[in-house]
């Protein structure tokens, strides 16, 4: 009987500190208004002092193990997404399994940027179905406020800080439910649109967050479409039969040209950027969290998942919840 990983559980994290567009006013020269305008975003979480990358996955992490019912020690593999590293090494994955009392599991980070849940999630896919692990946790954790430019009003107002989780189970039983299929791509000619403008083998600076958003939102729009065909051809599925899709909340003209360009209509699309902004890696599993515990999704639901990041990297994943 073939393995199929299951979601068990989801949790989600954000900081103690809410920022609305109106509170940036005294620290950027922008507007509620124009805020609003080009991105649908309304307000972020900031990390404070003391809140790290780890400690937001952590508490994800621990909400999503709660929902799950399980004890922490069956957990043998720990993913997390994040541009936003604690340190540069060790991986933050080893920070969270430490606080979570796991004293042996495989632990590493992903880095794919604003796709990194999704890359995270289909390498989890691919060990539990060839039994490395029996259950896992996949994070996308970030502190993007620690990276952008407060003097640049065209990016700084893009991005929150948060933390999103599921608990994974391969079960060999799963009917219907599970990871259906997933697709991933990159597209590395692309690094000059959104990257860092740091690193430690060439400034020995963390850098600040560059993007050329035309550009970006163009090829946006035309690569998630795409990839959401795909994946709905790999299950030999129709995009009619799909409950709820769970996009990356980077902006909300991006989320409403992709669903047009598609097909969807707008009250199957998830959509918590008003009220997060963009929080990369930790978008996808936030919104889905936040889906599932305010009772949009359900058990049973068809659920796409999908997102573009920095690289330009970009993939979707098909589940039934």
């Amino acid at each position: 009987m073939s393995i199929r990983p299951v979601v068990m559980g989801t949790g989600s994290a954000l900081p103690q500190q809410r920022v609305s567009n109106a509170q940036l006013v005294d620290r950027v020269e922008t507007s509620d208004e124009w805020i609003r305008e080009r991105t649908g975003i309304g307000a972020r979480y900031i990390a404070g002092e003391g809140e790290t990358t780890g400690s937001l996955a952590t508490d994800a992490a621990r909400k999503a193990i709660e929902a799950a019912g399980i004890d922490p020690a069956k957990i043998g593999l720990i993913i997390l997404a994040t541009a936003t590293p604690d340190q540069t090494f060790p991986a933050t994955a080893t920070k969270v399994q430490a606080a979570l009392g796991i004293n042996d599991a495989v632990a590493f980070d992903v880095a794919a940027v604003c796709s990194g849940f999704l890359y995270a999630l289909t390498i989890a896919d691919s060990m539990l179905r060839t039994g490395a692990a029996e259950y896992a946790l996949v994070i996308g954790a970030e502190t993007f406020s620690r990276i952008v430019d407060w003097e640049d009003r065209t990016t700084c107002v893009l991005f929150g800080d948060g933390a999103g989780a599921v608990l994974l189970h391969a079960d060999s039983d799963a009917g219907e439910r599970g990871i259906l299929a997933a697709k991933l791509h990159a597209d590395g000619r692309h690094n000059e649109l959104l990257y860092v403008d740091g690193g430690p083998s060439t400034t020995q600076t963390v850098g600040h967050v560059r993007m050329k958003g035309q550009e970006v939102f163009r090829h946006a729009v035309t690569n998630l479409a795409s990839v959401l065909q795909e994946v709905l051809d790999i299950a030999g599925l129709d995009a009619s039969e799909l409950d709820w899709v769970v996009p990356h909340q980077a902006n909300r003209r991006i989320l409403d040209a992709t669903a047009r360009k598609f097909g969807l209509p707008p009250e199957k699309i998830v959509i918590t950027v008003d009220e997060h902004a963009n929080t990369s890696a930790a978008s996808v599993p936030l919104a889905f969290d936040v889906a599932v515990r305010d009772g949009r999704i359900k058990r049973g639901d068809l659920v796409m998942l999908e997102a573009m990041g920095g690289g330009f990297t970009w993939g979707a994943c098909l589940l039934r919840y």
